[in-house]
């Protein structure tokens, strides 16, 4: 039995796709290869099937959760009723448009908004709730949303006969196209709300809650339902999406789940040795530098970075020693420098042992170029 597809690659998306994008490509797929505009090709068939599948898991945040963690088997036999009514959204979007339109009086969804929402490394690491002022289109409370004046109700279109959808003759055919007086509504407001003037909704800036969950990256979303703006003559909101961006960090570099920071040293201290406090998201800890150590070594403290917003263990803190060369000499330093050149120049190659072979190894190039 062959195995299943990765449900990303069935539709072409990237594993972070938006619920816009994933729409937008499973339309794609679904008008391509739906049965009634390739009858009896088995092919197509079998693809919009796959499609369809790989749509109703990604669609639904539980199952995608699942699935991203787990693959097919964590979501095997989880088809809901939730995913069916996702499908007919879509559908109605597809053919709609192909076979002329939804029909009339349909309650259309508002658009999705998206708010950019700005963290510190420590509220994304240790999660946080935040407020946020979002101005967008809500529902008429005049009107309820139907955009008609209090008291009085829309009629039914006398273009369309409140169908929604008229007629053209062209030539030979008989094209079905979206009334262009109600607009697919099927309806018309002959006496508009004074408030809204018969758009249902008003403008109007709301603060909202959102509770950042602990471990989120730049490019997170996190999906208010119903939060965004209103559907037109009363239909159902949209959503918004707070997508996540999170301000660079002054001693910490974030990569994935690990942290990365530069620690400078003096060469006495590299070259001896010490104990030196270093940071960490929680505090201080003691770190030993051995005698010796050069310029670009690192240091690992497990389990110090970040635990991921998906599940999974912690990361690591990962210090990385630069050496920094002092400046601002005072004359016994200099002298004291000076005395410690040559002492090391009688020492040979012995305590410097990468200078002199990258040495031996320019002079082995230079002389090949020779001969």
């Amino acid at each position: 039995m062959a195995s299943k597809r990765d449900y990303y690659d069935v539709l072409g998306v990237s594993r972070d796709v938006d619920t816009a994008e994933l729409k937008k490509a499973y339309r794609r797929t679904a008008m391509k290869h739906h049965p009634d505009r390739n009858p009896g090709d088995k092919e197509s068939e079998a693809k919009f099937k796959e499609a369809s599948e790989a749509f109703e898991v990604l669609s639904d945040q539980q199952k995608r959760s699942r699935y991203d963690q787990f693959g097919h088997a964590g979501v095997e036999g989880q088809a809901s009723a939730a995913g069916a009514a996702d499908f007919a959204d879509i559908f109605g979007d597809i053919f709609g448009d192909i076979f002329g339109g939804r029909r009339g009086g349909g309650r259309h969804q508002g658009a999705d908004l998206q708010y950019h929402l700005e963290l510190g490394l420590e509220e994304a690491v240790q999660g946080v709730s935040r407020n946020i002022r979002v101005p967008t289109r809500v529902r008429c409370t005049a009107c309820d949303g139907s955009g008609a004046r209090r008291g009085t109700e829309p009629v039914t279109c006398t273009a369309c006969g409140g169908v929604g959808q008229v007629r053209m003759q062209q030539a030979f055919f008989s094209v079905q196209q979206t009334c262009p007086r109600c607009r697919g509504e099927g309806k018309q407001i002959k006496d508009p709300c004074s408030t809204c003037r018969g758009a249902g909704a008003v403008e109007e800036s709301r603060t909202l809650s959102v509770k950042v969950p602990a471990g989120v990256d730049s490019g997170d979303r996190i999906r208010l339902s119903g939060e965004g703006q209103a559907g037109p003559r009363g239909g159902p909101s949209g959503d918004l999406y707070v997508r996540i961006e999170v301000s660079r960090h002054p001693v910490f570099e974030r990569d994935g789940a690990d942290l990365h920071c530069d620690i400078p040293i003096s060469f006495v201290d590299a070259a001896l040795g010490n104990h030196l406090e270093v940071p960490t998201l929680s505090g201080r800890v003691k770190l030993k530098i051995p005698a010796e150590t050069q310029t670009g070594k690192l240091f690992r403290l497990r389990g110090k970075g970040i635990t991921p917003v998906r599940g999974g263990p912690p990361g690591d803190l990962l210090y990385r020693l630069v050496v920094e060369t002092p400046v601002k000499l005072t004359s016994r330093q200099r002298d004291l420098l000076e005395e410690f050149r040559e002492i090391q120049e009688e020492q040979g190659s012995s305590q410097s042992p990468k200078r002199q072979s990258w040495f031996d190894g320019v002079k082995r190039f230079v002389e090949s170029l020779r001969g």
